[in-house]
């Protein structure tokens, strides 16, 4: 009995072991195959009320740098009264990223303070930590099954940060279609509470790397939700390191 035991438990370990490290495998080939040297794109933001009140605005969006270690300029550009609103995006592989708000009007920049990262990105429902790039080795990774989702069949995967990695999450559940690895959507949780869903559609290819081109976050809590579309989408186009300073971001 004592040997079943050891040998059904050893089984469990395996299994387990290999559930995991499954998991981990198909996050990191999602992660590799988006990967670009830069990537750069023109947006659309419709944030939608409670009571179905639109506000649109538009920005564009730069990034260079090897995913998780990368540096990002996001930046508005409409409507006249958030024209050059900014944000530097600096992503780190081992913890949170750092960031830091322009506002043309104050002319000031203010860096994001950690505990400020769960609240909402300037009236939209994406929080500061949702403009984070997800870097696979910040997370433990469990397959929960497969899904058919949207038309098209996924893993589903749970991620947890690690101690190391700084989350309002206590855990995310990732919908990633088998046919091109691609995220699709991830339900965030705080504790067993879902808070924040994002949604990934019209899915397209683009320089050899598919992606989303309409993002829809839904914040639970204030039953609000904003569409983001992302328009001339470019992959590995030519970018200097000065573009993404503090210097650059005061500059415009």
């Amino acid at each position: 009995m004592s040997k079943t035991f050891l040998v059904s438990g050893f089984s469990f370990l395996v299994v387990s072991t290999l559930l995991a490290q499954d998991a981990r495998q198909i996050v990191s080939e999602s992660q590799k195959r988006g990967q670009s040297k830069s990537q750069q794109y023109e947006g659309t933001i419709e944030v939608i009320g409670a009571s179905n009140k639109i506000s649109l605005k538009r920005w564009i969006f730069q990034r260079t740098g090897s995913f998780g270690a990368s540096k990002a300029i996001l930046r508005f550009t409409a409507p006249a009264e958030v024209k050059g609103v900014a944000l530097l995006i600096v992503n780190h592989p081992d913890r949170a990223s750092d960031q830091w708000m322009w506002t043309p009007a104050l002319e000031r920049d203010r860096r994001i303070a950690l505990q400020d990262r769960s609240t909402r990105f300037f009236g939209t429902d994406f929080s500061f930590e949702d403009l984070e790039e997800r870097d696979v080795n910040q997370f433990d990774y469990k397959l929960m099954g497969e899904d058919n989702f949207d038309g098209q069949a996924c893993w589903k995967i749970e991620s947890k940060p690690k101690e190391s990695k700084s989350s309002q999450y206590t855990s995310s559940v990732l919908l990633i279609r088998k046919d091109n690895y691609v995220v699709i959507q991830i339900d965030n949780f705080s504790k067993e509470k879902l808070v924040r869903r994002i949604h990934y559609t019209d899915v397209q290819q683009q320089d050899g790397i598919w992606a989303g081109r309409t993002m829809e976050v839904q914040d639970t809590n204030r039953n609000s939700r904003t569409v983001m579309k992302l328009e001339k989408l470019q992959y590995n186009v030519p970018m200097k390191d000065e573009s993404f300073t503090l210097e650059a971001l005061r500059r415009g």
